[in-house]
Parts: C-alpha cells; structure tokens; sequence
C-alpha cells in the first residue's frame, strides 16, 4: 500500500515507513542455527532455475494459494492474474496492516504451520525476514528477467547480498515538499533548493508569525528521519553475510543532520510534535505548517486529510544538500514475497511476479489504489504523470515524485531488527527533538545502544 500502512501512533513507525515485527523468533538462535553464509537461506540460493515446461505444467494445475495483503480493493488485481491462470485460486487474507501482519507471521513461522503462500511486505522489513530464513529466493522462477522493468533502486532493495531476488517490488515513497504556496507568497519565500535557504526561511517565516512553522519533523517519526538519512548519503547500516553488520548512526554525515535538524528544533523555529495525531490533522488544515517533508504517497494522502487547504498546496523535491547532485530517499512502499515453507512455489513465484510487473495490474495500482509505482512503463506513462490535481493548483505532481524518484540513492540498506531501531531512535535522537536537547550527542547513544544490541543477538558489529 503506497500511502500509509497502519494507523499512526508515537510508537509506531508509521505511513509506510518502518514498521518493525515483535520477534517470535530471536535473532540469536536463528544466527547460531544458519551459520554464516549470505542474506537468507543457503538452500534457496543453489536451488536451479524451473524450466519452462514445469512452470506451464504447474500453472494448469487446480491449486489455492494465500495471500496475505493490507492492500484495499486489491480484488482488482488478483482478478487479473486468475483470468490469466484459471486453475490458479488466489485466497486474499487481510492480516493486519504492517507490524500487526508480522507479528502473526512469525508466529505461523515459528509454529511451523498457518504461514501463507505470498505476503506483503515492506522494502525496509525485508531484511528482518531474510535472516530467519524465511522467503524464498525467486530466481529460479525467472524474477531476474524481470530488473529492467522497476526502477532500479527499487530493485536493489529487494536483492540480497549474494544476488537473490526475496521480493517484487510493487510501490515506493521517493521523498519530496509540500508546501504551501499562499504562505510563501505572502511572506515572499521562495521555493528553497538547498537546505540553508530552508532553514533561513524557517527562521524568517516563524519570526514573521510566531503561530507558523516551515515545517514539523516529527519526534516520533523514525521512518522520515532515515529518508533524510538517505538523502543525505548515509550508510547507516550494512550488512555482508548472516552475521556481520557495521552500524554508522552517528558518523559525520548522521551528525551533520543531527546538528541542522537539532539546531533547528533547540531554536524553536520548526515544529517538532508527533505526526498522524488529531493536533498534527488540525495544524495541517489550519496552516501551523507551510510544508510537509513527505513521500510520494503524500500528496493523495493530503488531500484527503487537509481539505479546508484545497489548491494551496504544491509539490518540490527535497532542498539538497549539494544541489549540483540532486538526491533523494524513500520513505515506504512495499513488496510481494513468497514465503519459503509454501508448497507451491511455482504458482506462488508466477503470481508475485505476474502482481507486480503485468501492465494492467501495475496500472491499476498506480489507478485505483493510487499507489505510486515501483514499474518505470508506469512513470512514464502519458496519462499518469499528466495528472494535475485541483488541490495542488493543477501542478502535475506525480510527475514531480517521478523525476525525484530517479534520485534516490540506490545502495541504501536496511537493518535485520528494525523494532530496535525504531525504540531506540524514539527513545534517543526522538526525545531529543522533542525536549529541545543535543540531538548530536542523541546520536551517539543510538549508535550505542543499538551496537549493544546488535551484539547481545550474535552479530559481529563494525561501528563508525
């Protein structure tokens, strides 16, 4: 689902962002009981490629598969797929949207029955899943064929570090600014490109009208930090094997952003309140914000939730930091794996590959559920990129999210205990924010207590 996931709590990772399972299965035991080797299991990567006749064979015989998906109306799309292959069954399950999906799913895992066939999954859990073992690596089902048609960093976020394919990518949140157009007219602010003039207007703007914020970086938001982390060029954690992971939250480039954004917060200049609650709805509608740091999901998401603000609003890339070398991260977007432990991994593989990269099926996404693509025939298409919607002034603003989206960095990685990250984040650099202290020095007891995690659970850690 492309614009949000789960309802938003200051707990929660939220609005695609990272949405961390509750561990029924300790990273400890699995490490100590795979060995080494590469993401994901060692069985899955020497398993040979199916030939053709065995897939046409298995694609003709009567079978049901699970589908466990949060994703609204996605009827539509499976109905697509069963057209195509009508011996094929497809039982669509709703079993909580994010976090609560993971938690049963590790525990159907551990229990060794109840998993489904395919699962949707988050880019950003993906790697919390691989280290259980748990996907099945779809190569051998013929997903290779299918890289040129994502977009690349989409495809990078799917691969494990030995060249499996654990997913198919289905959409993404490229991160750009809304904001508003009137309150920058009215207190002649330009549209800032770099983060200086960003937060030279923050300054101007709030001492202008004291009950206005450029914007609000939300202290319960670990998902926008790490877009913002992306943008910027961090690597904060990299993973080579089962068991080795280097942990770098507080190198120079996370402490250049804990000092702009901490500076910033500590001069009262921007808002820091936590996001997706009944204040953050009214701030939005009453115009407490002049901008919102978002993804690509954003921008329908707004204009259902701010409608009192209707054709005030415009679409930007994020200010940069070097703006000769335009970049961008991502915030959400999910993916369609296919659980290891299915028995029918043929059918299961042709139908996560079939959801996500069929024309008509991407379309419809992109059409009816608004997600924005993860497909590059989708962001070029004519009539999606000429889309201008009325509440953003008739801007083309999917074709805005999709020139950012050609600006996300392609190599960034994600951790194999994302709840971690998450408790630690609120609890440090969150808090932080929130209470107006050092955010760079926040860092610094991140990196380690998430270095003494990482540790405690069998990993050999590389720090910064």
């Amino acid at each position: 689902m492309s614009r949000f996931s789960t309802a938003a709590s200051s707990a929660s990772l939220s609005r695609r962002g990272l949405l961390a399972a509750t561990g029924a299965l300790t990273l400890a035991s699995t490490l100590s009981a795979c060995g080494g080797g590469g993401s994901g299991g060692s069985s899955a990567t020497s398993a040979k490629p199916v030939g053709q006749a065995d897939i046409d064979k298995a694609m003709k015989t009567p079978t049901e598969l699970t589908f466990w998906t949060w994703v609204p109306n996605i009827a539509q799309e499976v109905a697509l797929f069963e057209m195509k292959y009508p011996a094929i069954k497809i039982k669509v399950v709703n079993a909580g949207q994010g976090t609560p999906q993971y938690t049963k799913l590790r525990t159907a895992l551990k229990a060794g029955s109840g998993a489904p066939d395919m699962v949707q999954i988050e880019y950003q859990a993906i790697p919390t899943f691989t280290i259980t073992n748990s996907l099945l690596d779809l190569r051998p089902y013929g997903a290779s064929a299918l890289k040129s048609r994502f977009v690349d960093w989409t495809w990078g976020q799917v691969s494990g570090t030995k060249g499996e394919v654990w997913a198919i990518p289905q959409d993404t949140g490229p991160m750009g600014m809304l904001y508003r157009k009137d309150i920058f007219d009215e207190h002649g602010i330009q549209v800032p490109t770099t983060w200086d003039e960003f937060a030279a207007a923050a300054r101007k703007l709030h001492k202008a009208d004291p009950n206005v914020y450029l914007t609000n970086l939300a202290a319960n938001q670990a998902a926008a930090w790490h877009g913002l982390l992306w943008q910027a060029g961090a690597k904060p954690y990299v993973t080579s094997g089962r068991s080795d992971i280097a942990i770098s939250v507080d190198d120079a480039v996370s402490r250049k952003l804990g000092a702009y954004w901490g500076g910033l917060a500590k001069e009262g200049v921007i808002s820091v309140e936590p996001d997706f609650t009944d204040s953050w709805y009214a701030g939005l509608n009453k115009g407490k914000y002049a901008t919102w740091l978002t993804a690509a999901w954003g921008p329908a998401f707004l204009s259902g939730s701010a409608k009192a603000t209707a054709g005030k609003w415009r679409a930007a890339p994020l200010p940069q930091w070097d703006a000769a070398k335009p970049s961008s991260g991502n915030w959400g977007g999910s993916t369609t794996a296919v659980i290891r432990s299915t028995k029918n991994p043929i059918a299961a593989a042709q139908f996560a590959q079939f959801l996500n990269s069929d024309p008509a099926s991407a379309k419809m996404f992109a059409t009816e559920q608004f997600f924005f693509p993860a497909t590059k025939a989708v962001l070029a298409d004519a009539e999606f990129v000429a889309d201008a919607p009325s509440f953003y002034g008739g801007q083309k603003v999917n074709q805005v999210f999709a020139d950012i989206s050609s600006t996300v960095n392609p190599s960034f990685q994600w951790p194999p205990f994302l709840d971690q990250v998450a408790t630690d984040w609120t609890e440090t650099v969150g808090k932080s924010l929130a209470d107006k202290s050092d955010t760079v020095r926040a860092l610094g007891s991140w990196q380690t207590r998430l270095t003494t995690y990482a540790k405690s659970q069998g990993f050999t850690v590389k720090t910064s």
